[in-house]
């Protein structure tokens, strides 16, 4: 069998083989291996955070298949950033196993990381925040939240942003790194918390009966009872205002159902105060008018020609 190791061809094939080609196929290998094992770490961290949420935190309230787009958003965004690093090291030790100098590259690549850096920073800063988002669920699409002074229905969030539609139908973009503080009005039950003035003179136990009345009657109603989860009733005399006592009037409701519940609950006050005779204070004002008297007539300028005007002239 011929020695292909003694031809005069061999001679700068091998040591190429030896000492650049094998350890570029080893770096390239412990590379895909890397990455392999980056997407199976970060997806054990991601799986292990969300978990947490899913039995201590908000995160238990979203569903199975919300929690696997979750999952799978954070897996995809983590598994792209080891990626990214190991592809770029790999390839700095493969170039220099082949004898090319990496220095300047290495260094090019710091001015450009610092350049970056700086420019990117707010970008970095609200897909970090985005991710944390998602993590701890602050809260998710058809929530009504406030944020950055801005408040309104979630229509739209990802790892760079949250779109809110408010009220008036206005859309409001805002960037995720800009949430300090996030502020969800819809999230699993909120409070009816509703002030009631009568004017002073009312028999306030009476007042009182009323309210709770109103209150019991609104949580038995067959439109109402699974809408609201604790009924509205007076918690305290609150304050002796400038034109009537306040009531306090609390109660548990669902939360998407708060306002609507908090509307159906002074609809059915007024109608239940008329029938009952309490007054709802309200500012007055007094106006003083009189007729002027004699005294004032008398004392008023003269009326007629004066004794100047009668004396005849010179």
């Amino acid at each position: 069998m011929p020695d292909f190791s003694k031809a005069p061809w061999s001679d700068p094939i091998i040591p190429f083989l030896k000492d650049s080609l094998l350890p570029i196929l080893l770096i390239i290998v412990v590379g895909y291996v890397l990455v392999r094992a980056s997407r199976l770490f970060v997806r054990g961290v991601v799986k292990a955070l969300m978990d947490r949420e899913a039995t201590e935190g908000t995160a238990q309230e979203l569903s199975a298949v919300e929690l696997t787009k979750r999952m799978d958003t954070l897996d995809q965004l983590g598994s792209n950033v080891l990626r990214f690093f190991v592809v770029i090291i790999a390839g700095l030790i493969a170039l220099d196993r082949i004898g090319l100098e990496i220095g300047p590259a290495v260094a090019g690549l710091g001015v450009v990381g610092v350049a970056l850096g700086f420019g990117a920073q707010h970008l970095v800063k609200d897909y970090l925040n985005g991710a944390l988002i998602l993590i701890e669920n602050q809260f998710s699409k058809g929530d009504v939240i406030r944020v950055a002074g801005v408040a309104g229905t979630v229509e739209d969030f990802s790892l760079r942003r949250t779109t809110l539609r408010d009220l008036d139908g206005v859309v409001h973009t805002v960037p995720n790194g800009e949430i300090a503080v996030a502020s969800n009005l819809t999230r699993v039950w909120a409070r009816i918390n509703q002030d009631v003035n009568v004017a002073y003179g009312t028999d306030i136990d009476r007042a009182i009966e009323v309210v709770d009345a109103v209150g019991r009657e609104m949580a038995s109603d067959p439109a109402w009872k699974r809408r609201v989860l604790e009924t509205p009733r007076v918690d305290r005399v609150s304050a002796l205002a400038e034109y009537g006592v306040t009531l306090k009037i609390l109660g548990t409701v669902r939360a998407t159902e708060q306002w609507a519940a908090a509307g159906e609950l002074r609809k059915r006050l007024l109608v239940a105060f008329k029938a009952n005779g309490i007054e709802i204070p309200r500012p007055q004002r007094v106006v003083l008018s009189r007729e002027p008297d004699a005294a004032d007539v008398l004392s008023g300028p003269a009326i007629g020609p004066t004794d100047e005007d009668l004396t005849p002239d010179e």
